[in-house]
């Protein structure tokens, strides 16, 4: 009988944490918790670039082209994609997309190296780049952070974990762009600093 007992209490404390409403004072402070931004609880919805903003991928992976593509689209962006840096180089020059999503791993020239040339041509510096890969070394981020990448996206990712690395780089008039969170990185040395 006390096993049905401690069940039954058990199972009350399950339903109870899962189904019954959360005050709002809780909510906010779940949200304003420091969690990664993809487990945060998400209170308003999500805030999308300007229809039609046009984004780059570039990976070897069928598999992430058409999973990321296909969050991306459902999103209003427009998508092109490449499966080799080099080809990802010439795209981003000659259609000049409003961010990039760059692996670092790719046949023939890497993601490090055509993101070295996305930076050196001066038409591709206000535009974000997002590097992306399955390695979880935290030297291959601050590297990528070093040559000029925006952001890091550690694979496998989810579609919450994509739309929360894009808002970061949406600005007051929904365009994306790099400006933002350069200007957060900015601030964020001066709270350091005082």
């Amino acid at each position: 009988m006390a096993f049905f007992d401690s069940l039954k209490q058990r199972l009350s404390l399950i339903w109870a944490a899962f189904f019954k409403p959360m005050p709002q004072e809780q909510l906010w402070q779940r949200a304003n918790d420091k969690q990664s931004t993809a487990k945060k609880v998400r209170l308003n919805s999500r805030l999308n670039a300007k229809q039609g903003s046009r984004i780059l991928i570039i990976d070897d992976s069928k598999t992430v082209l058409a999973f990321l593509g296909g969050i991306l689209k459902q999103n209003g962006y427009e998508v092109f994609k490449a499966l080799d840096a080099e080809t990802g180089v010439e795209l981003a020059l000659s259609d000049k997309p409003d961010m990039i999503f760059l692996d670092i791993v790719l046949p023939g020239m890497s993601g490090f190296a055509a993101l070295r040339l996305l930076r050196r041509g001066s038409t591709l510096n206000d535009v974000p780049v997002i590097m992306m890969s399955g390695n979880a070394e935290a030297t291959e981020e601050f590297y990528i952070q070093s040559i000029g990448a925006d952001d890091f996206l550690k694979k496998p990712f989810s579609r919450a974990e994509v739309c929360a690395h894009i808002e970061k780089f949406i600005g007051k008039d929904l365009k994306l762009n790099r400006s933002r969170t350069e200007s957060v990185k900015a601030a964020k040395k001066l709270k350091k600093t005082d």
